[in-house]
């Protein structure tokens, strides 16, 4: 500090307190310290608020986009209940109620006379592998004895 001291100040000063036209230390430090602290707290909020899509991800489709709307419906409303149900969605395995009714609707229109919906996750005859006919239009299959 300086070497002429105000007659009311006292004599000994802390060591953060800085003289006039000096750079704050500490303010630096700590601001410095609260930066880091804001974004490793930001952090770890996301990671734990997008835990339910994560977990959700190896489930069926429409079981993971409903907890992503729900987890997006409690990051912008703050609506904790939102985020909680997700998890709750996205522990529990949602039974496939679509491959039975899909064959059941398929042996009723079997049973009408109606040729059946081609199933979707069946491949078609386009995406099935021929072999290459050769130069005398003969496909090359192998033979076996």
């Amino acid at each position: 500090m300086s070497e002429s001291l105000h007659p009311a100040a006292p004599h000994h000063l802390p060591s953060f307190i800085t003289a006039p036209g000096e750079t704050d230390v500490l303010m630096v430090v700590v601001g410095i310290i609260l930066l880091a602290s804001i974004l490793f707290v930001g952090n770890i909020y996301l990671q734990i608020h997008s835990l339910p899509e994560r977990m959700a991800h190896k489930s069926q489709k429409l079981q993971f986009e409903i907890v992503a709307v729900l987890c997006l419906l409690a990051l912008f409303t703050h609506n904790h209940l939102f985020w909680v149900i997700a998890l709750l969605l996205a522990l529990v395995d949602l039974p496939d109620f679509s491959t039975p009714l899909r064959s059941i609707a398929g042996s009723v229109q079997k049973m009408a006379g109606i040729p059946p919906d081609p199933d979707p996750s069946e491949p078609t005859i386009e995406n099935t592998h021929t072999p290459p006919a050769d130069a005398s239009g003969k496909s090359e299959e192998p033979r076996h004895a």
